[in-house]
């Protein structure tokens, strides 16, 4: 199998991570449910997995790392826990719909929203947000880089916005995190959203948020914290205000193996190999006749993703096809991505995503390149 549906999950974890979720399987209980070893272990596991991640994002505050089961329950944490009927909300094209529904659900509780627009290419306006800023305007919160056609958002430039004109900002990086550097206060992020099973390359059901200080977010689900216990509300500290119940102990002593599994080999050296593959690719393909891609890979930097379509086959079949005959793994259909599709017109269509990871090769790219062009041609 060649596997490119790396921006769904990446398959193929470090050895490390395998062997940190077995071992922590075998000794781990409840954190901050007891004062027994076993107990102890999980906290200072789960602390040491705070720090680590504190670190990589430019988190001032280990307790500000807050863990979730994913990206979308880290985002529906932030969006829901921020704001109030009478607000106005920033966002863009880009948004996957675990951006794009919390704000819906929002929007029908009195919430106001407006969107910066998308070209056919996939990019915004930078203006776009000065104009759209209101006197109730409380927020932008955007994606990273889309997860359909890999075209990043300046965040430094949009933080700078959100930062000038009082704004909090809050990031998916849902396709960032674990591959491109990140670092919340130079970019002025206030809350950054990440999940571990992408470029992380943590188990599924670890993602969290990290906080800056003094961003207060209404918990959005409550009960055990370990702490307490008889508060009739949820106790007002990070994290616990915003981790009710049981984490997952071993999905994120994983996440911290993966964590240090990445900064041995450097998110820079990473990203530099997954630009590689995916120029590579690109190069490859851009001159098949009959392929048509998505995304403007003029731009100086991007997600590791090439979205395409073959003629007017619909995604699915080219998928189907990559799939039966060649072994290849990638992601058709519409991705979550409804406004993005729209801004590119391809609704009915869809696209085919290819998309890769650290493990992927050279010469799995050349081999896919060739598929495509063996099926144009048949």
């Amino acid at each position: 199998m060649i596997y490119f549906d790396n921006a769904a999950t990446t398959i193929q974890k470090p050895q490390c991570v395998i062997d940190a979720v077995v071992s922590a399987m075998q000794t781990m209980g409840n954190s901050a449910r007891g004062t027994h070893g076993c107990s102890l272990t999980a906290s200072r596991s789960i602390y040491g997995a705070r720090e680590k991640l504190a670190h990589l994002f430019g988190c001032k505050r280990a307790e500000h790392v807050v863990f979730t089961a994913n990206s979308t329950e880290a985002l529906n944490i932030a969006i829901s826990g921020m704001f109030a009927c009478g607000d106005h909300i920033i966002s863009t094209d880009l948004e996957h719909n675990s951006v794009l529904r919390p704000l819906y659900r929002l929007e029908q509780q009195g919430v106001e929203l407006s969107f910066v627009p998308a070209d056919k290419m996939g990019n915004i306006d930078y203006a776009d947000f000065g104009r759209f800023i209101r006197p109730n305007t409380k927020a932008i919160v955007c994606t990273h880089a889309s997860n359909l056609i890999g075209n990043m958002l300046d965040i430094s430039r949009i933080g700078e916005i959100a930062q000038r004109n009082g704004l909090f900002l809050i990031v998916d990086a849902s396709q960032t995190a674990g591959s491109i550097p990140i670092d919340m206060e130079t970019m002025q992020i206030d809350v950054l959203c990440f999940t571990g099973h992408k470029a992380l390359m943590a188990p599924q059901g670890t993602g969290g948020l990290c906080i800056r200080e003094g961003i207060n977010i209404r918990p959005w689900k409550v009960g055990g914290s370990g702490i307490k216990t008889y508060l009739t509300d949820q106790p007002e500290e990070l994290p616990a205000r915003l981790e009710a119940g049981t984490l997952n102990g071993h999905g994120i002593a994983g996440l911290s193996a993966a964590v240090d599994y990445i900064n041995e080999i450097g998110i820079s050296a990473i990203h530099q190999k997954e630009l590689e593959l995916t120029y590579r690719f690109y190069e490859g393909v851009k001159a098949i006749d009959g392929v048509r891609i998505y995304g403007d890979f003029a731009a100086t930097d991007r997600a590791p993703i090439v979205a395409l379509n073959i003629g007017d086959y619909d995604s699915s079949e080219v998928a189907d096809e990559l799939w039966e005959a060649y072994g290849i793994a990638t992601r058709p259909g519409s991705h979550c991505a409804p406004r993005m599709h729209r801004a590119l017109g391809t609704e009915e269509q869809g696209a085919v995503r290819f998309s890769f990871g650290w493990f992927n090769t050279d010469e799995e790219v050349d081999e896919s390149i060739e598929a495509i062009r063996k099926m144009v041609n048949e």
